[in-house]
């Protein structure tokens, strides 16, 4: 059996990379822009690594049922996909995307359509099984997994959040991104530090997580965060900061414009403000030649004072891996 991964399309040759280190020199077929295939690991096995951070650039997973060149009539799409599940279900997620322009609607609305005929029920996220559906300029290729190894409940991991306009900055779409996907719950009432908050994205989620925060940063913050008393500007930089500050943290967020290695070592600096069992949020920048390993060296540094719990580089990140870590 098959497993079909996505990844950011330049980063397809580190999570084979990743893959390899820990399952192998198992064998692989890129079969699409974002997509690749991998046989020999089971994809609970994947999902485990890259719920760990051993795997930081995979976003989705699915077990392959079928390649196809089009969809089948109605009724054997059904019996395709129902066969495969160890017992009827009301009602399961499906997520279409292709590699062509649009978002893969007319998949999801023919997939629905012939579960709808078998009395099965179609939403597109928050079910227990996931069917997936990818169409490449070669093929369509379909797959079922249970949500808890597929890592993302969006199709392909591509997560799509609104555009409001109390948006302060598209920062704020990696926070948020990993809230959701990692299921953080950052503690009622708690009090939060945001280095390199201009021009206050992250501030803004934090606050619309019940922190307090302290958004640090010599930068401005965006006019519309004034006036809030759950907000505190420190107009400095981070060292100077810890240096005079004695409050004791919950939260410590970090999306500064650093290296991999300056912004866990900035980490360090912090945990010694940060509570223990506290959470840290980080992104760890790179790029470059070589992203992955830069990014490994980021991450020992931070495990001298943090349990690492996730690691992946996520739709919003681009050229980042985002890390969330627990104070020890």
């Amino acid at each position: 059996m098959s497993v079909l991964f996505s990844v950011a399309g330049d980063s397809y040759d580190w999570a084979v990379r990743e893959i390899r280190a820990e399952f192998g020199k198992v064998p692989f077929q890129r079969v699409g822009a974002d997509i690749g295939r991998v046989t020999g690991p089971a994809v609970h096995e994947l999902a485990a690594a890259c719920d760990s951070g051993r795997i930081m650039f995979v976003r989705h997973l699915t077990q392959e049922i079928a390649s196809l060149d089009e969809l089948p009539p109605g009724y054997e799409l059904a019996e395709l996909i129902l066969g495969e599940l160890p017992e009827y279900p009301k009602a399961l997620a499906v997520q279409a995307w292709t590699d062509r322009a649009g978002t893969g609607g007319s998949y999801y609305h023919r997939i629905e359509e012939a579960l709808a005929e078998r009395g099965v029920g179609v939403t597109r996220s928050e079910q227990k099984w996931v069917v997936s559906c990818f169409e490449s300029p070669r093929t369509i290729l379909l797959g079922i997994n249970r949500l808890a190894d597929s890592l993302s409940d969006w199709p392909g991991g591509r997560m799509r959040l609104a555009r409001g306009e109390e948006r302060v900055s598209r920062s704020e779409f990696k926070l948020e991104e990993a809230i959701a996907t990692f299921g953080l719950e950052l503690p009622s009432g708690g009090k939060a530090v945001d280095l390199g908050a201009s021009p206050g994205g992250w501030t803004r989620i934090l606050r619309m997580h019940g922190q307090e925060v302290w958004a640090v940063d010599p930068g401005y913050l965006d006019e519309r965060l004034h006036g809030d008393r759950g907000i505190h500007h420190e107009a400095t930089t981070a060292g100077r900061f810890f240096a005079e500050n004695r409050t004791r943290f919950d939260v410590v967020v970090n999306d500064m414009r650093m290296d991999q290695v300056m912004s866990a070592r900035m980490m360090l600096d912090a945990a010694e403000h940060l509570k223990r069992g506290g959470l840290a949020v980080v992104t760890l920048k790179g790029g470059g030649k070589n992203p992955l390993d830069g990014a490994r060296r980021g991450l020992d540094i931070l495990s001298a004072e943090y349990d690492v719990l996730h690691a992946r580089q996520l739709h919003h990140n681009r050229n980042e891996i985002t890390v969330v870590a627990e104070r020890r």
